[in-house]
């Protein structure tokens, strides 16, 4: 299989749409109206991918470790970058703290402000804060990196809260992510019981489904087609984020 193929088996979504279906879960139902949204930003707000992935790319390089394909590197777009680093084998404490160290300088410097925003996305937040709507991030990225993102996107407003993954990544699952952000809304005085996650990984389904609040999937971020299972719905396009928003067209 040459590279090509890989990515483009790794990254095939689902061809068509799924509308809502009704669900039961503790924070959810599935079906507008809701109460408050949860947002993933790396594959859903963000097209952050090629920056990610030529950080990566020139971590592996300065730390003098075998660089992964094209489609391997993608696939580390959404989970925790920790994570990533135990995979390829780096265990011991110093070695971690190292390459993540490492990542975030090239990052920072030379990633992060270059994504662009999906387009339609933002103005879709923008309404629901304008309604009303009770909103957080729950990303897997750092809260200062999602922070400036937000911030550079003219969005950071429009969220109650960017709620992310903790400096030493000692929260950075999106299960741990999840709990965090509805216990910010929670401490708000937010009504929790019928919550959407709105999300472009299978993480992002898992992870809040762990908290009982139902997932939507986007098909224009990362995942590969299988990750849509569970969510209560699968939008094509911001159009149809909307509808299942309850958003008029």
């Amino acid at each position: 299989m040459t590279t090509d193929e890989s990515i483009e088996t790794r990254t095939a979504q689902p061809a068509a749409s799924l509308p809502p279906r009704a669900v039961s879960l503790p924070h959810g139902t599935g079906i507008a109206p809701f109460t408050a949204v949860l947002w993933d930003l790396d594959g859903t707000i963000s097209d952050s991918a090629a920056g990610i992935i030529d950080a990566m790319r020139r971590t592996y390089d300065t730390l003098r470790m075998p660089i992964p394909n094209d489609a391997t590197l993608r696939s580390y777009v959404g989970p925790p970058i920790i994570d990533t680093f135990r995979e390829q084998g780096l265990d011991d404490a110093i070695e971690l703290t190292h390459a993540l160290e490492t990542y975030r300088e090239i990052y920072n410097e030379e990633g992060l402000l270059a994504s662009p925003q999906f387009p339609g996305v933002g103005d879709i937040i923008r309404e629901l804060h304008a309604a009303g709507m009770p909103q957080s991030t729950a990303t897997s990225k750092p809260e200062e990196a999602a922070t400036r993102v937000l911030v550079a996107y003219g969005l950071a407003s429009q969220f109650d809260f960017i709620t992310g993954a903790t400096a030493d990544e000692s929260r950075s699952e999106k299960a741990d992510v999840v709990a965090e952000a509805l216990a910010r809304l929670r401490g708000q005085g937010v009504d929790l019981s019928n919550v959407l996650m709105i999300g472009d990984r299978f993480y992002d389904v898992e992870g809040s489904g762990v908290h009982g609040v139902p997932a939507t999937y986007v098909t224009w971020g990362y995942g590969r087609l299988g990750e849509e299972a569970g969510a209560v719905a699968v939008v094509t396009t911001p159009a149809e984020l909307r509808s299942v928003l309850g958003l008029p067209q």
